[in-house]
C-alpha cells in the first residue's frame, strides 16, 4: 500500500510512503486537507501517480515550472480537453517559464507584475490576460494542494484591453457574400455554417449519419481540429456542445442535393459514399484543412467589399438574424451550444437592446389608446 487517508478533526490527514532514501531511511509524505473525503482520496491519487511518473517534488522545493507542469498532467490534462491542454502548454513553455525558476512558496505578486510589465511589450494586452487566466487558474490549484496560502494573482491586475467588436452580417450582405461564394469549393461549408450557426471544427467534423434530412436535425457528436499539422477528431468540449439542432428546409433541400452530388463523384472514383463519409471534405474525402478554409472565407469576403469579416462572424449572423425575427433566446443558446441563456443574452446583449423599438411597436399594436378628460378624484379611494 503505497498510501491512505485518515479523518483528523475537521480535516483529513494524507500520508504517503516514499520509500527508502539515499540515507537508508524510510520516508513518508504528509498533507492535510480541508474539506470532504473524496478531495483528500483524489489528492492521493494525484499524488500517488506523481510519484509512478517520476515528477513528484516536496512542497518546499517546488518551483513554478514543476507546479506548472504537475498542474499539467494532474488536472488539466484530465479535466480538458486535447485542444485547452496544448494551448496551455504552449502557453507555458513560451512565456510563463521565466517565472520559472521561482520557488512557488517565494512566488510574491510583485514578480507577477513584474512579468506582465515586460510581457506588453512584445505581446498584446489581450494575450498577457490569457496568461494571467492561465497562472490564476494553475495557482487557484495549488491553494486546494496546500502548497500555498494565498493566490498571488488575485493581488494582481492583468492587463486590460478592449475586446475587437462582433461583426454581423445584414441579410442584404450574406446575398452579397454568396454571390461571390457560389463558385467556391466551400461554398457548401460557408453555407451549413450561416444557416445553423455551428462553429467550424463542428461543421468539419459532420458526418452524414449526423444529418437527418427527413427530421431535420442536425447532431453534434465529434469535431475536428488541427494539432501540430494534424487533422483528428474528438469530442465536443462540453455537455452543451454535444447536441442536436434543427436545420432549416432550405437546408435540407439543399443538403439532399449536395449529397446526391457527392455520391455521384465517389461512384466516379470508384467507391461508395457511407454514413460514416464527412459532409463537408476534399474531393477524396479527406478532411478539409480549417486553416486553408478560414484563407478562402477571408479572401471571398474581402472580394465582397466585407473587409475584416471571419469564418466565425457567420455564427454571429446566425444568432443575430435568429434574434431579429423574434427567436427565444433559450432556443438560440441551445442552437450555439451555450452553457446558459444569460451567456447568450450577454454576447449578443448590443442586438438585443437594437430590438427594443420593435417590441415597443408591437406592445402599442396591442394596447389600447389613452383616454383623455378623466375626472380625477380629489380623495384616494378606501
Amino acid at each position: 500500500m503505497r498510501g491512505h487517508i485518515r479523518k483528523r478533526g475537521e480535516s483529513w490527514q494524507i500520508t504517503v510512503y516514499m520509500g527508502t532514501g539515499p540515507d537508508g531511511k524510510y520516508h513518508r509524505h504528509f498533507e492535510t486537507i480541508h474539506g470532504r473525503k473524496g478531495d483528500a482520496q483524489k489528492r492521493l491519487n494525484e499524488l500517488l501517480v506523481s510519484l509512478e511518473k517520476g515528477i513528484y517534488v516536496p512542497p518546499g522545493r517546488l518551483t513554478v515550472a514543476e507546479h506548472l507542469h504537475n498542474w499539467l498532467e494532474g488536472y488539466v490534462k484530465t479535466n480538458c480537453s486535447q485542444r485547452t491542454l496544448d494551448g496551455y502548454q504552449s502557453i507555458i513553455e513560451c512565456h510563463l517559464l521565466a517565472l520559472g525558476q521561482i520557488q512557488l512558496k517565494h512566488l510574491h505578486p510583485q514578480a507577477i507584475q513584474s512579468y506582465y510589465g515586460k510581457a506588453v511589450e512584445k505581446l498584446s494586452p489581450r494575450t498577457v490576460a490569457k496568461h494571467h487566466r492561465l497562472l490564476s487558474q494553475a495557482l487557484k490549484y495549488a491553494v486546494r494542494q496546500g502548497y500555498l496560502a494565498r493566490n498571488p494573482c488575485q493581488l494582481v491586475d492583468a492587463p486590460s484591453w478592449k475586446g475587437k467588436a462582433m461583426r454581423t452580417l445584414t441579410p442584404g450582405e450574406v446575398e452579397i457574400l454568396f454571390g461571390v461564394a457560389k463558385d467556391s469549393y466551400y461554398y457548401p461549408l460557408y453555407y451549413t455554417a450561416v444557416s445553423t450557426g455551428l462553429r467550424q471544427a463542428e461543421l468539419l467534423g459532420l458526418r452524414w449519419r449526423d444529418v437527418d434530412l427527413d427530421m431535420l436535425s442536425i447532431s453534434v457528436s465529434q469535431v475536428l481540429y488541427k494539432r501540430r499539422g494534424i487533422c483528428k477528431f474528438t469530442e465536443p468540449k462540453t455537455t452543451h456542445s454535444r447536441r442536436r439542432v434543427a436545420m432549416t428546409p432550405k437546408l435540407a433541400l439543399f443538403l439532399r442535393e449536395y449529397r446526391t452530388e457527392r455520391e455521384q463523384l465517389f461512384r466516379e472514383l470508384g467507391k461508395q459514399l457511407t454514413l460514416d463519409d464527412l459532409v463537408l471534405a476534399r474531393v477524396d474525402g479527406k478532411p478539409l484543412d480549417p486553416g486553408i478554409v478560414s484563407h478562402d472565407f477571408a479572401r471571398l469576403a474581402k472580394q465582397a467589399g466585407l473587409n475584416g469579416v471571419r469564418f466565425h462572424d457567420l455564427r454571429h449572423t446566425f444568432a443575430s438574424l435568429m434574434l431579429l425575427r423574434g427567436a427565444k433566446p433559450k432556443v438560440i443558446s441551445e442552437a450555439l451550444g451555450h452553457s446558459s441563456v444569460a451567456f447568450t443574452m450577454d454576447v449578443y446583449s448590443h442586438i438585443i437592446e437594437g430590438m427594443q423599438e420593435d417590441a415597443m411597436a408591437l406592445l402599442d399594436e396591442v394596447l389600447p389608446p389613452g383616454i383623455n378628460g378623466v375626472k380625477m378624484k380629489i380623495t384616494s379611494p378606501n
